[in-house]
């Protein structure tokens, strides 16, 4: 369970600060800021938190991210259920993987 925790944190977190660091400095939000703001508070639950790729060549073994760049779920707005997704720009530049 210990290990679970720490993998769902990694994930929650992102590919790495810097990332992040890039995507506030150009002015953006990250994908999970963005579905903060549109969803009631603590109403999104995620879907596949910890998919990864499974694509090889180019040194894409090397790099798996969770979420396969997309953060998808569901939540509520104004009281309605919504089923949202956002692509994370921090993850391949936002790129659509197989999951």
């Amino acid at each position: 369970m210990d290990e679970l925790a720490v993998i769902r944190a990694e994930a929650l977190r992102g590919p790495s600060e810097r990332a992040t660091e890039a995507q506030h400095a150009k002015g953006k939000l990250t994908a999970r800021e963005r579905i903060g703001l549109l969803l009631d508070p603590d109403s999104f639950r995620e879907v596949e938190q910890l998919r990864r790729h499974r694509a090889t060549g180019f040194g894409l073994e090397a790099k798996r991210p969770y979420t396969d760049g997309v953060i998808t779920g569901w939540g509520t707005v104004e009281g309605r259920t919504v089923f949202v997704y956002a692509h994370d720009f921090r993850i391949f530049g936002g790129a659509l993987g197989e999951a």
